[in-house]
């Protein structure tokens, strides 16, 4: 018997199959505009199953972020997987060592320290362990801009036998905090030149570059992929969230929300819902095209948001949606950032016209080592 999603037991993780279609749609379709790869980060939601779904429908592989990941993700069969982080410790380049055996398995690094690792690491090995540089473009994480000690590193992994350097890739990760959509393509314009010259300055060295990667889901929203792109890596398009909802201004294509009850209402203004930190995260934004207000956007209300989170608490505060609601009714909540969301549940349920088809595990929940 199909159950009505407003039946579920809360908090619940609740995914609008048909918007989730669309928005997978909408992005391999500008992938295949621009004539590039998509290979989708699947931190976003950390489930096999939707990760199945962006591959079918046009993926060239996936993006994780951890080695547990991977693993998960090559059991589950996903057999192409980039791992858009640094790696370093001799447990986990062991179990690299294992996966690069059974799956299609690349990584970045940006450090002499962590290739020598993996040089050492993947001695004896029947093929080398493919890696990319990590560009940094201004979000000023890891990664190491364009000039001498990027080419410096480039002609380490050369010489360095058992590692083959693919390519490069960067994460205009600032775009996020761009304070309007000219200013996120001005920046997202000058991350991807960014990239592009540092594949340059490899080539100049007569090493071979075959991976220009880029990608983050504001950005690409908004902007044109330029000329010698080879591959884009967004994740949170797939289902989005209020910060993505605030960037282009509609909220309808936000595919994910949590359902939640109301469980006391003690003042004639407060609402006590069943969804703390533990169920939304406490994560916000306080500027830029993904500014995220409060702690959570209430669907089908007009700019309600949650105005303060507990552990196992979060409130509202707003007279006139007091009045209309009553202990036991459920809303759902827009989540102000969808990746830390997930990784807080068991399982997502697949909901089409109000009701769960599917429900799908979040496999690689807690993997982050």
């Amino acid at each position: 018997m199909t159950k009505n999603m407003w039946d579920l037991d809360t908090p619940a993780l609740v995914v609008d199959v048909n918007i989730m279609g669309k928005n997978i749609q909408n992005m391999q379709e500008k992938a295949d505009k621009f004539g590039v790869n998509l290979r989708p980060h699947t931190k976003t939601h950390r489930t096999p199953a939707l990760a199945k779904m962006q591959v079918k429908a046009g993926a060239q592989g996936i993006t994780v972020a951890k080695v547990g990941e991977a693993e998960v993700m090559a059991v589950e069969g996903l057999d192409d997987i980039f791992i858009a982080n640094e790696i370093y410790g001799k447990e986990k380049l062991e179990r690299l060592k294992k996966l690069a055996r059974k799956v299609k398995i690349s990584l970045g690094v940006d450090n002499r320290e962590q290739v020598a690792a993996l040089s050492d690491a993947f001695k004896g090995e029947e093929k080398p362990i493919e890696v990319l540089i990590e560009v940094e473009t201004g979000e000023e994480r890891s990664g190491l801009i364009p000039g001498d000690e990027l080419v410096e590193l480039a002609k380490f992994i050369a010489q360095a036998p058992n590692v083959k350097l693919k390519g490069v890739f960067s994460h205009e990760g600032h775009t996020y905090g761009a304070e309007s959509v000219e200013e996120c393509n001005k920046l997202f314009t000058k991350s991807q030149e960014d990239t592009l010259y540092a594949a340059q300055l490899i080539r100049q060295e007569g090493i071979e570059v075959d991976v220009i990667s880029i990608g983050a889901t504001p950005s690409l929203l908004h902007g044109e992929v330029l000329p010698g792109i080879t591959e884009i890596r967004p994740g949170t398009y797939i289902l989005m969230d209020g910060a993505q909802g605030h960037a282009i201004n509609d909220y309808s294509k936000c595919a994910i929300t949590v359902l939640a009850t109301v469980v006391s209402k003690p003042t004639k203004e407060r609402i006590v819902l069943d969804t703390g930190v533990k169920a939304l995260t406490a994560f916000t934004r306080n500027k830029g095209i993904c500014y995220t207000p409060g702690f959570g956007l209430v669907k089908g209300y007009d700019n309600l948001r949650l105005v303060k989170l507990y552990d196992e608490h979060g409130l509202i505060n707003n007279q006139e949606v007091n009045e209309k609601l009553s202990i036991g009714d459920k809303l759902e909540i827009i989540p102000n950032h969808v990746c830390p969301t997930c990784n807080l549940y068991d399982k997502i349920y697949m909901v089409q016209d109000g009701k769960v088809i599917v429900e799908f595990p979040i496999l690689c929940r807690g993997k982050s080592q």
